[in-house]
């Protein structure tokens, strides 16, 4: 594996497999929900959601389309410690990978219909995890091990948080009221 450091600090991890005809490229981001306040628990989960839904280019429809195109897969997860993107193509692919990853990372649009939208997905996924006994028991084994720390939050969040509106701060993307 070869690390080289950007000039402005990125750090890029690669290896190059030339038997294989694929390859897979992510970005992974320390912005997992340990790093969240209690009254923040899931917007790292949220904001991943987010990014899919638009940018200054593509809509999230045509996103989707892209990658579907060429049969690759563009996905991400948000852990306790990270949040990761990452596209997955044919290796001929690859420079389409990588502009649409860099499109969702430095031009997504946040608007406020899609805001509120994925507010009640994500409700949704909360409470699909509450009903899926071998799922929801990490949750409770999570909220007894680390009690009162962000590790014991789940990373999603609550529906009480995730349904909460914040603050307008401005910013990329931001609408004013």
């Amino acid at each position: 594996m070869q690390v080289t450091r950007l000039t402005n600090g990125v750090r890029v991890l690669s290896e190059p497999l030339p038997d294989l005809t694929s390859a897979t490229v992510g970005i992974w981001v320390e912005n997992g929900s340990r790093y969240e306040r209690a009254e923040q628990a899931g917007i790292s989960h949220f904001l991943e959601h987010l990014f899919f839904k638009g940018t200054a280019r593509r809509t999230a429809a045509q996103i989707a389309q892209e990658i579907d195109a060429v049969g690759g897969v563009l996905n991400a997860f948000t852990g306790k410690e990270y949040t990761c993107y990452y596209a997955k193509v044919l290796r001929e692919h690859l420079p389409l990978a990588l502009d649409l990853l860099a499109d969702i990372f430095t031009q997504s649009t946040f608007a406020a219909e899609e805001i509120e939208r994925e507010r009640s997905v994500i409700v949704q996924e909360i409470s699909q995890v509450e009903d899926t006994p071998d799922d929801y028991v990490h949750e409770l084994f999570n909220l007894a091990f680390w009690p009162g720390h962000p590790l014991s939050r789940p990373i999603a969040g609550t529906a009480e948080t995730v349904a909460r509106p914040r603050p307008h701060r401005g910013g990329r993307g931001a609408r004013p009221r």
